[in-house]
C-alpha cells in the first residue's frame, strides 16, 4: 500500500463520518437554533428546555435515517475489507 492509497482511504473514512454524522448533527442544530429564537422571544433561559427537544430529534434523525447510515457504513466497511484482502 502506497501513501497515495492510505490517504485515499483516510479521506473516504472522513466523507463517511461526515455523511453518518450529518443528519443527526443537522437535525440537532435545527431544533437548537428553533429553540435558541424561542427561548429569546419568551426569555425563557432554562438549559433544561432546550435538552428534551433536541434528544427527540436525536431519536428522530437516528429513526429516519439509521438504515441508511448502516448501509454506508456496511459498504464502506466492505471496501476496506476487500483492499485488505487485495494486499
Amino acid at each position: 500500500m502506497t501513501s497515495f492509497n492510505a490517504l485515499q482511504w483516510f479521506r473516504q473514512l472522513l466523507w463517511t463520518a461526515v455523511l453518518v454524522a450529518g443528519p443527526t448533527i443537522l437535525a440537532v442544530v435545527v431544533v437548537g437554533l428553533v429553540v435558541a429564537i424561542l427561548q429569546a422571544a419568551t426569555q425563557v433561559n432554562d438549559q433544561a428546555v432546550a435538552f428534551a427537544p433536541k434528544a427527540v430529534a436525536v431519536v428522530v434523525a437516528l429513526v429516519v435515517t439509521g438504515p441508511w447510515m448502516v448501509a454506508q457504513l456496511a459498504q464502506f466497511t466492505t471496501a476496506i475489507f476487500a483492499a485488505i484482502a487485495g494486499m
